[in-house]
């Protein structure tokens, strides 16, 4: 992993409900496909795509969080979408083998609509289904 390649502030979305100075670390089951253990811990500089990633983790049950976090470690571009998705990394989106460090719970963030997080339901569906849709764990 090279230099930090953000200056954040940064942020995690979740169902777990977490307080300030707990630790988030790598090895829970994707919320894309759940039969994967995550080798990173996901994060964005944008608060509103971690509130994304809160309201997807949510679907499976519980309320979406999204928390202010800082990096205990060196992390990089998330390759998941990063060039593969987006060229360059206009999400903002990175992943880290070191914990993150929760500063705060941020309330001010942008909530699907019941549209949208219908649209949610059916694309996780599908990426369950479609044994090509991989994650570069």
């Amino acid at each position: 992993m090279d230099a930090a390649p953000d200056s954040g502030p940064f942020y995690h979305g979740t169902r777990a409900q977490l307080q300030a100075g707990e630790l988030l670390a790598a090895g829970h089951r994707s919320n894309y496909r759940p039969e994967v253990v995550m080798n990173h811990i996901y994060f964005t500089a944008l608060r509103d795509g971690a509130g994304l990633a809160a309201e997807v983790a949510a679907l499976a049950g519980g309320t979406p969080h999204v928390y202010e976090v800082e990096p205990t470690g060196p992390f990089e571009d998330d390759p998941n979408v990063t060039d593969r998705k987006f060229p360059g990394n206009p999400t903002r989106s990175y992943r880290s083998t070191a914990p993150l460090r929760v500063l705060r719970e941020v309330e001010d963030w942008t909530r699907l609509t019941p549209q949208a997080l219908q649209q949610w339901k059916e694309r996780l569906a599908a990426i369950r289904e479609d044994d090509s849709a991989e994650i570069i764990n």
